[in-house]
């Protein structure tokens, strides 16, 4: 595996060196070297000069370890505790190069921090093997400290010039997470024994510093995530229609969980799988869009989700097969995660999540989609209820419809028709009444006056039940007959030119009607406005009078039954009356394409 990251300093042996004070070149060794040998093994005694050094020491190391300490408590990012362990480490142990590992998932090693004494240490963000960091090799294995006297050739750091060194793991939350190493450039000099023990102290503080920064970026995390909830939350508590939610979590999730595509979609009774969101990281349209159905078949998340019920993982699309896994790897997805959508105990459909990285999908993703699932749920919930309950009003209002219209056939067939018979007999039984018998002919004529009344009463009747001309003549017609039989004034202005659908015509003619009515009986109107007209397929319906106002939904039984009338059949009603400013009905209704 090659190293990636930034290119390396130098090459192997061009180093710069201490500059000698005594020996030959392989055996160079400092004045302070030398004085440190002799202070310490002199005569076999720790003389004063020993102690003092040794006391010097100490007072160092715990100075840089507060300076560390300090920035751990600050709260600085890893990074600088990072290059503060490694200038700190490399100071106090008199070492001439430093370095800090993290070891990743795909068996590398990544330099999260450097420092040498001749300004020439490994580049921050190089990537290499594992088993070109001897230091960082060993302490793997055995996730303990360890000490290396001769560097191989191969490592890394042999190529700065290291030759002996020491390097002590770091543990977070207890796992290893990283390693330390410090070196030397002379094989005669190599750090003294104790240095693993004192390397674990600055261990310690920059594994302090790795859990601080993860619970910062956990708590960071939990935060985006909640609000991301919170906004698809509100989504759905405005009703807001599928589509739009299945848009704001496909990108939610997308965000939240950092991943490159995400998808929903549908499994539809006949068994397909029908594409109902989708979001990129790039803004990039993929191969595939909304409303693209497949077939559940191969092994892809849409197969697994679909069989089990249950959340699917691909970590290696090389294994895939059908064709939403050839559309994921169009896309360059190279692991995913399916997690089941379940809508009242059913398997309504399946959430997607993929990246284009190499890497594992995190452990915790299932549980963090399973708030944007629930919520997705209780949208579809709410809009098949919505559906449900339109559908039920709309039967109910077509049933009340077809009602009118048998009764107000009824009515014309039957009862009118009768009626009008019997007024023609009386009047011929009158016509031959003897000129003798003046007050039966007056009775008879009475009898008959009041037939008329009758059926007149009786044709109002039936135009009140169902207004019969909109099924011959359609709405402008009856309309026009509508307002010149108002008490009140009416200025009407109808601009259709084609018929609409007969259910938005007969709701139009009863909002229209009603609101006549109760400008005449409740609101003291003495004009009122109608306008009617058709733009992008609405029928809009708007009266207006110059009545008292105060009309409200809450105590008028008619209001609410408009606008039950009205929402049956997917139209929306809004009721404007403010006392002493009039009343208003506004009412907008499906008119139907091309109209």
């Amino acid at each position: 595996m090659p190293v990636t990251g930034p290119a390396l300093p130098g090459e192997y042996g061009n180093v710069r060196e201490r500059p000698c004070t005594t020996g030959t070149a392989a055996g160079c060794r400092t004045r302070r070297d030398q004085e440190r040998e002799k202070d310490t093994y002199g005569d076999g005694v720790k003389g004063e000069r020993a102690v003092d050094a040794e006391l010097e020491q100490l007072a160092a190391e715990q100075a840089a370890l507060r300076r560390v300490a300090t920035l751990v408590a600050r709260g600085e990012l890893p990074a600088a505790v990072f290059a503060a362990v490694a200038e700190e480490t490399g100071r106090v142990l008199a070492a001439d190069l430093v370095t800090l590992g993290r070891y990743d998932p795909d068996d590398t090693i990544t330099i999260v921090a450097t420092w040498s004494a001749a300004g020439d240490a490994i580049p921050v963000g190089l990537s290499a093997p594992v088993s070109r960091f001897e230091a960082g090799r060993l302490v793997r294995e055995t996730s303990r400290p360890a000490r290396i006297d001769h560097y191989q050739q191969a490592a890394i750091t042999y190529r700065l010039g290291a030759r002996t060194g020491v390097g002590a793991p770091i543990t977070v939350d207890g796992r290893l997470w990283g390693f330390v190493a410090a070196g030397t450039r002379y094989e005669d000099r190599r750090l003294p024994p104790g240095t693993e023990d004192r390397l674990a102290a600055f261990t310690e503080l920059a594994a302090t510093a790795i859990a601080n920064g993860q619970a910062r970026q956990d708590l960071q995390k939990v935060a985006d995530e909640q609000a991301a909830l919170r906004r698809v939350a509100t989504l759905v508590a405005r009703g807001a229609r599928p589509e739009k939610v299945f848009a704001a979590v496909n990108a939610e999730i997308g965000r939240v969980l950092s991943a490159d595509f995400t998808s929903m979609s549908r499994y539809d009774a006949a068994g397909a799988v029908t594409v109902v969101g989708l979001w990129s990281r790039t803004g990039v349209a993929p191969t595939v869009t909304v409303g693209d159905r497949f077939t559940p078949s191969g092994r892809n998340l849409a197969t697994l989700v679909f069989q089990t019920g249950r959340p699917a993982r691909i970590d290696d699309y090389r294994d895939a097969s059908g064709p939403t896994a050839d559309a994921a790897r169009s896309w360059g997805y190279r692991s995913s995660l399916g997690v089941p959508i379940t809508v009242e105990g059913r398997l309504w459909g399946v959430a997607s999540v993929a990246w284009a990285r190499e890497a594992a999908v995190p452990p915790d993703t299932e549980a963090r989609m399973a708030g944007f699932t629930e919520l997705v749920a209780t949208a579809i919930a709410n809009a098949e209820a919505q559906a449900e309950l339109t559908a039920s009003r709309a039967r109910i209002a077509a049933t009340a419809d077809e009602t009118r219209r048998r009764i107000e056939r009824d009515l014309h067939d039957g009862a009118q028709q009768r009626l009008v018979s019997l007024a023609l007999h009386v009047r011929a039984a009158q016509a031959a009444v003897p000129p003798e018998l003046g007050e039966l002919a007056a009775e008879l004529g009475r009898i008959a006056r009041g037939l008329a009344s009758t059926l007149d009463e009786l044709r109002e009747f039936a135009r009140g039940v169902h207004p019969s001309g909109l099924a011959e003549a359609g709405l402008a017609p009856v309309l026009k007959t509508l307002a010149a039989r108002s008490p009140v004034p009416v200025q009407l202005d109808v601009r259709i030119t084609t018929r609409l659908p007969e259910r938005t015509e007969v709701t139009a003619y009863y909002v229209i009607s009603e609101a006549l009515a109760n400008a005449a009986k409740h609101a003291q109107a003495s004009a009122v406005t109608v306008d009617v007209g058709v733009t992008d397929g609405v029928l809009s319906v708007s009266v207006r009078d110059n009545g008292s106002g105060g009309a409200d939904l809450a105590r008028g039984t008619g209001l609410v039954g408009l606008k039950d009338r009205v929402e049956a059949i997917g139209g929306k009603f809004v009721v404007d009356s403010r006392p002493g400013e009039g009343t208003g009905l506004i009412a907008e209704l499906p008119a139907g394409p091309g109209t």
